[in-house]
């Protein structure tokens, strides 16, 4: 019988595509990738994947293997759901995926509370802009921007993120339009939403800066940098900040909560998505008063 772990890094490099990458997502080195897929091949005595200068290439039969492995996995990690479905109330670990700017600027506030009223559950924060797996156990809860669309979650819509544009009172341009100049994201970003909804604002005026990172648009804002789209729950507390008029539509994004369906009842996840629940309605800034 093969190594599982084997199989683990196999998956990883034929979803990415490269050892390089799934040395990253699996937080180990290049070495280690090259060295678990050696083994595996070795043990199968069989080409899984063709090695090419920038990329990895699946065999036919490493397509095919791919394919079952895919499956065996989803089958472990509903054993692992089933049993942490199943263990003592309140008690155990925790992911949570959430978008940069909501674990920095709001969620960290609020840990301390979930601690106090939790405290056999080990609340494990990860930053995240990109998509996760419910399914792969990637995170056992996430909130995003856009409605997660794994077969396997259940989704909510918690409230949402409205965006304004905002410049430093010291901002020279401060009162005339004409000369804004703007801070944006830079080309990793293409096709979302708040950079489409930033650019369309914009139009033919320059733009000052790019940044991929919203907490950076904000310090760059406060500095004088341009006038950036920021959420108003982060800027409109800013003393130095000046929110704007502009003739553009108002521009929100919704904040969604997910679980895979087979956790959804488990005591601890349970008590993560209360805290979320709770937390996003009590801000009257994130709370969705839409009807």
């Amino acid at each position: 019988m093969f190594d599982w772990e084997n199989i683990r890094y196999f998956l990883a490099i034929a979803r990415i595509g490269t050892l390089s990458g799934a040395a990253r997502s699996l937080k180990v080195d290049h070495a280690t990738v090259s060295r678990r897929l050696s083994a595996l091949e070795s043990e199968i005595k069989t080409r899984l994947i063709e090695r090419q200068p920038r990329t990895c290439r699946l065999t036919p039969i490493g397509q095919r293997v791919f394919e079952l492995a895919q499956e065996m996995e989803e089958g472990a990690y509903a054993v692992e759901r089933l049993l942490d479905a199943s263990r003592s109330p309140l008690s155990g670990k925790v992911t949570l995926s959430a978008p940069p700017v909501l674990v920095a600027n709001f969620l960290v506030k609020h840990l301390a509370d979930f601690r106090r009223a939790n405290p056999g559950v080990q609340l494990s924060v990860s930053c995240e802009a990109r998509q996760v797996s419910l399914s792969r156990r990637e995170a056992d809860v996430v909130l995003r921007l856009t409605r997660p669309e794994e077969l396997t979650s259940v989704a909510r819509k918690l409230g949402r993120v409205s965006f304004g544009l905002y410049a430093s009172k010291d901002y020279p341009h401060l009162h005339d339009p004409s000369a804004w100049e703007f801070i944006a994201y830079d080309a990793g970003f293409v096709g979302v939403p708040q950079q489409k909804w930033l650019t369309s604002v914009a139009g033919k005026r320059p733009i000052a800066c790019e940044i991929s990172d919203i907490n950076g648009h904000l310090v760059a804002a406060r500095a004088g940098a341009g006038v950036a789209g920021l959420p108003d729950f982060l800027a409109d507390t800013d003393a130095k900040l000046q929110r704007l008029t502009y003739g553009g539509e108002a521009f929100s994004r919704d904040i969604w909560m997910a679980v895979h369906r087979d956790l959804r009842r488990s005591p601890q996840i349970r008590a993560v998505m209360d805290f979320l629940v709770k937390i996003v309605a009590e801000n009257p800034a994130l709370a969705d008063h839409r009807p």
